[in-house]
């Protein structure tokens, strides 16, 4: 059986307003159910453990999805996600894989978080798959400041500079993610139109572009081993 670490954001702050971040509920639910339904055994960590903070935009009707209506009624995901690890307590080598679901909340912590970066090399080092959607690909920024040569020439995608500013979010974040990822030698590629679906797979690599891309991304990774 496959053994999916799954690591969500503990940080809830934004810049220059009262309105709070934090996972974006419906990029965790997504690829959640996706490992369940493939028979994985899913475990959570975040930087700070416990029950993370969840923003509340995604839990407005209009984002609700499927998997978010089953998570409601699913009492073992909700204590799961509740009771996350501490992220500094894990190892790479009690996974197969490893996957950031978004919400801005990883720009803060997991951009940052040294026990994240190192996590993610652990698991490239050992030839384990590591995927990410539309802020969850922060994560990769500290792993590729350890690493420069990380996302050097790799094709990847995150939530775009135009998404961004379609979200009035541009004021509230201190980089946008495209850029960050450019600068950091990432080849990024988006999809023809905001909020489309888009996934771009590079070796170990896999990244998604918004939450619409939450569900093909964590298909793409159960792909990895078909």
């Amino acid at each position: 059986m496959k053994k999916i670490l799954m690591v969500v954001t503990s940080h809830k702050a934004l810049e220059n307003t009262d309105s709070t971040t934090g996972l974006w509920i419906g990029e965790f639910t997504d690829p959640y159910y996706v490992f369940k339904n493939e028979g994985y055994s899913i475990e959570i960590a975040s930087p700070m453990g416990g029950k993370p903070p969840i923003d509340p935009m995604s839990q407005l009707t209009e984002h609700i999805t499927s998997s978010n209506r089953r998570f409601q009624d699913d009492e073992v995901a909700q204590n799961a996600l509740n009771t996350t690890k501490i992220l500094s307590e894990v190892s790479a080598k009690n996974y197969d894989a490893l996957f950031f679901p978004g919400g801005h909340g990883p720009m803060f912590d997991l951009a940052s978080n040294h026990d994240s970066g190192k996590l993610i090399l652990e698991f490239i080092e050992s030839n384990k798959p590591v995927a990410s959607v539309c802020h969850g690909p922060a994560a990769l920024i500290k792993a590729a400041e350890i690493e420069p040569s990380l996302l050097k020439g790799k094709r990847v995608t995150g939530y775009s500079n135009l998404e961004e500013k379609m979200s009035l979010k541009m004021d509230n974040i201190p980089y946008t993610l495209e850029n960050r990822l450019k600068e950091l030698g990432g080849e990024y590629h988006n999809a023809s139109a905001p909020f489309l679906s888009h996934v771009e797979v590079d070796g170990l690599l896999i990244t998604g572009q918004n939450p619409l891309s939450a569900e093909p991304t964590a298909k793409a990774l159960v792909n990895f081993w078909k």
